[in-house]
């Protein structure tokens, strides 16, 4: 099936991307990587007047590291070119990690972070490890700048708290804690490409800062943070100790549907099962 009749924007600039959703509004839709808009588009479920198509702005382009203040992703950055990155692996190996489970390779050639997290699916892989790593999303107007934090940027199934005329210029992510190690790990319902049944992220530190960050995709309208599980290092007790109580709460705060890819209790289950391996993984590594 054809895609709708649409017009084609190519903004050089930010200044003129901002232009161009200032004049067209909820008309226009952004084109980076294009993975889910077309296939939306295809089955009439979105008919945008106008695209924006956004992949040669060379700000947004940007994909870079500052020892001071962390990692920067444009709007524009493939999957694949935050894959080849030797910073994003060695420094923020949980984003490394959710950012291979998402689709192939030739997928992730054209799919974007942004795109990802734009996209505001309750599956979106990279949205956990952004969770725990405390990213922010830089979001521009031409009204001006603002910050959201990662955690406030998802409002509910396929909504963001992205307002008219407003675009993501960039994913902003601290440096993690010294000594923080990060993992994601997913459930699907085959070995290929698969959105996430459940998917789980950690970091967590055993020394200096002790630290345990747990969030997980496809258990709640949003991807979920789940803050309770923090104070556990500060309470002590064995590796795992630590872990029962993770896990314990975790399956206590999620709140999953069932559709066609798992029951809700399976889905507890999982949750329950994935956080147990990631946190053992990477505690008993430390």
């Amino acid at each position: 099936m054809p895609l709708p009749k649409f017009d084609y924007l190519k903004p050089r600039t930010t200044d003129e991307l901002s232009a161009a959703l200032a004049e067209h509004g909820m008309d226009a839709k952004l084109l980076a990587g294009g993975t889910d808009l077309f296939v939306l588009m295809r089955d009439r479920l979105v008919r945008p007047k106008c695209l924006i198509d956004i992949k040669e702005i060379k700000d947004l382009r940007r994909l870079s590291w500052d020892e001071r203040r962390g990692l920067t992703i444009g709007a524009a950055v493939t999957l694949n070119e935050l894959m080849a990155s030797e910073v994003v692996r060695e420094r923020f190996g949980v984003l490394w990690k959710a950012a291979g489970t998402i689709a192939d390779p030739t997928i992730r050639n054209r799919a974007t972070l942004v795109g990802n997290i734009c996209n505001a699916s309750p599956a979106a892989d990279t949205a956990p490890a952004l969770l725990v790593l405390d990213a922010e999303v830089e979001v521009v107007s031409a009204k001006g700048k603002r910050m959201i934090p990662i955690q406030e940027f998802f409002r509910g199934v396929k909504r963001t708290s992205l307002e008219r005329g407003e675009f993501v210029n960039a994913v902003r992510i601290p440096n993690p804690p010294d000594g923080a190690k990060g993992d994601y790990l997913k459930w699907g319902r085959t070995r290929g490409e698969d959105l996430a049944v459940v998917g789980v992220a950690a970091l967590v530190a055993v020394s200096g800062e002790k630290i345990m960050r747990i969030a997980l995709s496809s258990v709640a309208p949003t991807p979920l943070r789940i803050f309770e599980v923090e104070k556990i290092p500060k309470e002590g007790g064995s590796v795992a100790e630590q872990i029962s109580k993770a896990v314990s709460i975790v399956r206590e705060k999620i709140s999953p549907i069932t559709d066609v890819r798992g029951g809700k209790e399976y889905r507890i289950h999982m949750a329950g099962v994935l956080t147990k391996r990631t946190l053992e993984g990477l505690l008993e590594a430390s």
